[in-house]
């Protein structure tokens, strides 16, 4: 049987009033989308890229969600059979852990479930990732940009000078900028996103979800 919903205290210590007033709130306000909506679903990300989670936000204006502060999260849903906020909801609790977030919806789960498995975005790699291809450059893929170029191809590692007024590759064939597997410069970067290679995508992947009878199902 569901454990009835109550009132439970919050102990926020060791903190200043602020700080307590500003976590006491985000405790709150997550337990009121809980109490609002028929689900709860928990969500990992990579890549995050704020500009393209905005797409998931519209997609789900009736819904809630929560991101960030995980203790926080964990503290709203509860840890325990003892301070769990409703039945079953530590084993989400339990779960929250990296770059994750929480969606409260009363959407069909199946619908929920569709959209996050076709939801994804491509997106400029950034300095540090891992490259998920080997890029080349080709002669006609330089060529193509204006001789004031040069010195900031040069800056960025590509071999170029100026033949017959052209850009132009110094030495034989192809210029790799970067190789599969291999971590990405600040440089690298630059060049994969001047020439439109998009070698990062943006996903995110459910989790679990709580459904308010106290249903628990993990993906």
């Amino acid at each position: 049987m569901p454990r009835s919903k109550k009132e439970k205290k919050v102990s926020l210590t060791a903190v200043d009033k602020k700080d307590r007033d500003f976590k006491s709130k985000i405790v709150s306000d997550v337990r009121s989308s809980i109490d609002a909506h028929t689900s709860v679903f928990l969500f990992s990300y990579d890549n995050m890229r704020s500009n393209k989670f905005k797409d998931v936000r519209l997609a789900f204006r009736d819904s809630k969600i929560f991101m960030g502060k995980n203790k926080l999260l964990q503290l709203a849903c509860g840890r325990t059979p003892e301070d769990e906020y409703s039945e079953n909801l530590r084993s989400v609790s339990k779960h929250i852990s990296g770059s994750v977030g929480l969606l409260m919806t009363s959407r069909d789960a199946g619908e929920v479930e569709e959209y996050f498995e076709e939801f994804e975005a491509d997106d400029f790699a950034r300095a540090g990732a891992e490259a998920s291809a080997t890029v080349t450059l080709s002669q006609a893929d330089v060529e193509v940009h204006p001789v004031s170029m040069v010195e900031q191809f040069r800056k960025l590692g590509v071999p170029v000078e100026v033949k017959v007024g052209k850009v132009t590759l110094v030495g034989d064939g192809d210029f790799t900028v970067c190789k599969k597997g291999k971590e990405l410069t600040a440089e690298q970067c630059k060049l994969l996103a001047h020439f439109g290679f998009k070698l990062s995508t943006f996903k995110v992947n459910l989790v679990c979800r709580w459904e308010q009878e106290g249903d628990f199902k993990e993906y």
